[in-house]
């Protein structure tokens, strides 16, 4: 619509006027976007917002130099450089082409130390010697986070319902049947039966007394963490040691207590399923948790100089 003749006679008197449009990059009208008008002096300084076509005029402009800024939300600000108006002169800029805002997120990421031990958990549990034998109580991790009760617990659990833990039982079992090992269990298969629960028994008492109840109780790590370097003197003293010392969840050396009373309660209870007539009481209890710490610094020795070797999954 044509300005009305009292307007444009007050824009003649008293000056120009300004106008433009705003688009944004696919040239579609930008609706209430901030127009800001601002004299070289600093004197004529005001701000409109555009219609619904995108459209701005500024009216009775002062002459001069001035400059125009656009801002509008979700867009990049806009700013002209310096124009000038003429006395009487009405300015058209041209479209004002505004650019989506860039916005940049940050994303921290921060892994507690449960998930890191969980992460460390998961490669152990593909370590096999000779691709087949449980290796998971082996810790190649230069510095290991501690595992939780839960992790521990987990741990135990996953090592004595392996296929192959179980099957190693049912080989010794067998033996001590050609044996007639425990004589009291008798012979066929019932004789079988029995010394096979036995065996598995031991390991499975064993292995939730020595590596989960009592490392969550007195809070120890139930791994054996590989040396690997240094002297053959040093690191069979440090595999023999790791009966009797081991790394607690606070990260330092402490006596492996955990390990000793296992081995002391797995003997006792042993007891309670053994033939009567093999049964010495406290002296089966103290030789069997003997023999399983002697087993203990056997087992470490070979850790420590054979078995990454043979094994399978040991990540590098």
């Amino acid at each position: 619509m044509p300005d009305a003749p009292e307007l444009r006679a007050a824009e003649e008197s008293t000056g120009g006027a300004i106008c433009g449009t705003v688009l944004d990059a696919n040239g579609a009208e930008v609706e209430g976007a901030t127009v800001v008008l601002e004299g070289a002096s600093g004197g004529d300084q005001r701000d409109v917002t555009t219609d619904g076509t995108g459209f701005f005029r500024f009216s009775s402009v002062t002459p001069g130099t001035f400059k125009v800024s656009v801002a509008a939300k979700g867009f990049s600000d806009w700013s002209s450089a310096g124009l000038t108006l003429r006395p009487h002169e009405d300015y058209d800029l041209p479209p004002v082409e505004l650019r989506l805002a860039m916005s940049t997120t940050e994303v921290v990421v921060a892994f507690r130390r449960r998930d890191v031990a969980e992460e460390e958990i998961h490669e152990e549990e593909k370590q096999r010697v000779l691709g087949a034998i449980p290796n998971f109580y082996v810790s190649y991790v230069s510095n290991p986070e501690p595992l939780s009760g839960g992790q521990k617990y987990r741990l135990a659990w996953r090592t004595s319902v392996d296929p192959i833990s179980i099957a190693i039982s049912g080989g010794i079992a067998g033996v001590e049947q050609s044996q007639n090992a425990f004589s009291g269990y008798g012979q066929g298969a019932s004789g079988y039966a029995k010394r096979f629960g036995a065996v598995y028994a031991d390991g499975f008492v064993s292995t939730f007394l020595a590596d989960a109840v009592f490392p969550s109780l007195l809070h120890q790590d139930p791994r054996y963490f590989y040396k690997g370097t240094g002297s053959i003197r040093s690191r069979a003293l440090h595999a023999i040691a790791s009966v009797v010392i081991c790394k607690g969840d606070n990260g330092r050396w402490q006596p492996n207590y955990s390990n000793v009373l296992g081995n002391l309660a797995a003997a006792g209870v042993s007891n309670v399923y053994y033939p009567a007539s093999d049964r010495e009481g406290a002296e089966l209890t103290v030789r069997n948790s003997l023999i399983g710490t002697g087993a203990g610094a056997v087992g470490a020795l070979f850790q420590e100089f054979l078995v990454k070797r043979i094994s399978r999954g040991v990540q590098r």
